[in-house]
């Protein structure tokens, strides 16, 4: 017998799943958050949830917010089930769930209207985003947004009916300015170096374009601290699904499994307010820029080194992939030489000992994470992970032979098809550019590092376009469990 999720059922949940130990309606808004996807509610939504539950801050309950075809899905399930959800934490000794209460509404998707009614209401005090890398509409060649978008030109013409995210809290932020409301702070979730600086210079550069007062008033009246969030949160399938019913009973519409692990620095820029979060184990900092550093570069970096020869080697979940030596040592390799030597110290962190943290979060067999999400949209994240720190190093004169291997294996990949032959669907927004570019880079290799908006400088680079060639070039002829296995013997 299973229960299924919703605010009426919560107390016939089975006892080893964990509700909320508050009164859910007598929650009142104060964060409205845009993503509601399963990062946020496994990351954002736990914190909170801990602070409700340990019977604080209950005026800063989560509504969600969505601009995109899929959140239309998301709010439909959700709403389902009382914007509850389930999570689950699990490792190889480990697996506990949990209902979390802290979202109370999820607003339509696609009506304009009342997303920015709610914007302007005093009460929203914090617009928190999980839009993706891809959702800043940032130059990947240059790093800075990109004011000529389509989709920014469009909202500039029409603030009255804005279509992207930027362009919802502008408005919103334009009608607290006109009624005296104190502006809200706004708070990026994602996994982009400086991320309050880039969700300003979005806001800001839409508002330059609207007018140029508007977008002063922005820069010195709202505030963006920049935040370093992780947790691992693969996407939810059946499997998932099933699992919840057969091990704890509940049937959740959707569900998120996740690791125990969890961890968000974040600076303390909240004129408007805040919860109490440093009381559930967030850090807040003065300059989270080492933080961000070191996760990107040596997780998400990671992410990438293993990600790639695994998909090519047919390889689907990512604790297999740790499984194979020959990928667990390239990326040790990789880690150990050329990426933690570009990252700078972080304050009362080892890093050796993060990067042993993060190969054994790679590893837990119970996350179900697959390689294909984290070959995902290569076009957003390499410009972000990976490209950055080949800079670094080719700028100090350092050697980048394992970063060139792993552009080289995005760029098979890309290809669209595994070693054995397999074919590889599509996996990147960009994939029919990455794909006819990955097909002239078979005989000719400039032409993926000729990808400007990707590569800028490194692409111009002799050393590194010598290495990306060599390695390229070897994949194609031997294939890459050989090109893994010279590379590891020097």
């Amino acid at each position: 017998m299973t229960v299924k999720l919703s605010s009426a059922n919560l107390g016939q949940l089975p006892s080893n799943v964990a509700a909320p130990r508050y009164d859910r309606s007598k929650l009142t808004p104060g964060i409205l958050h845009f993503g509601v996807g399963n990062f946020h509610r496994a990351h954002q939504g736990v914190y909170l949830d801990d602070l409700l539950n340990a019977g604080r801050d209950h005026d800063w309950a989560i509504v969600g917010a969505g601009v995109l075809p899929s959140d239309v899905a998301a709010r439909t399930r959700l709403e389902a089930q009382d914007w509850l959800t389930t999570v689950v934490e699990q490792d190889s000794g480990h697996m506990s769930a949990r209902v979390t209460g802290g979202m109370i509404d999820y607003l339509t998707p696609g009506e304009t209207t009342p997303i920015i009614d709610r914007l302007a209401d005093p009460a929203i005090r914090i617009v928190s985003l999980t839009i993706t890398e891809g959702g800043y509409y940032i130059d990947p060649a240059s790093g800075v947004f990109n004011p000529g978008h389509p989709d920014i030109t469009a909202d500039a013409a029409n603030m009255a009916n804005p279509k992207t995210v930027f362009g919802l809290i502008l408005a919103g932020l334009t009608r607290r300015r006109a009624a005296g409301t104190p502006p809200f702070t706004v708070m990026s979730c994602d996994n982009i170096p400086h991320n309050g600086h880039v969700a300003r210079d979005a806001v800001a550069g839409l508002a330059s374009l609207v007018d140029p007062g508007l977008a002063d008033w922005v820069n010195g009246n709202v505030a963006f601290p920049n935040g370093m969030v992780d947790r691992i949160t693969p996407a939810t399938t059946e499997r998932e699904r099933q699992v919840l019913k057969d091990q704890f009973g509940v049937e959740d519409n959707w569900p998120v499994f996740c690791e125990p692990f969890r961890q968000w620095v974040i600076e303390d820029n909240f004129p408007a307010g805040r919860p109490a979060f440093e009381q559930v184990g967030v850090e807040f900092v003065d300059d989270v820029s080492p933080f961000e550093l070191m996760k990107i570069r040596i997780l998400n970096g990671g992410h990438a080194v293993l990600a790639y020869p695994a998909g090519l080697m047919d390889i689907h979940f990512v604790h297999e992939a740790m499984e194979e030596p020959l990928i667990r040592a390239f990326l040790l390799k990789v880690e150990r030489e050329e990426i933690i030597p570009a990252v700078p110290p972080v304050p009362g962190v080892v890093l050796e000992e993060y990067r042993a943290l993060t190969e054994r979060r790679f590893s837990n067999p119970k996350i179900g994470d697959t390689v294909r999400r984290l070959c995902l949209d290569g076009s957003n994240r390499q410009p972000k992970f990976i490209i950055p720190t080949i800079a670094d190093r080719l700028k100090a004169g350092q050697g980048i032979d394992g970063l060139a291997l792993e552009s080289a294996l995005w760029c098979r990949y890309c290809f669209g098809t595994t070693d054995s032959g397999a074919e590889i669907a599509p996996n990147d927004p960009n994939w029919d550019r990455m794909q006819a570019t990955a097909k002239a880079a078979k005989h000719d290799p400039s032409a993926w590092l000729g990808m400007e908006d990707i590569y800028g400088e490194v692409g111009r680079s002799p050393v590194f376009a010598a290495a990306f060639g060599k390695h390229l070039k070897a994949l194609w002829e031997e294939g890459t469990r050989e090109v893994l296995s010279r590379y590891l013997e020097g």
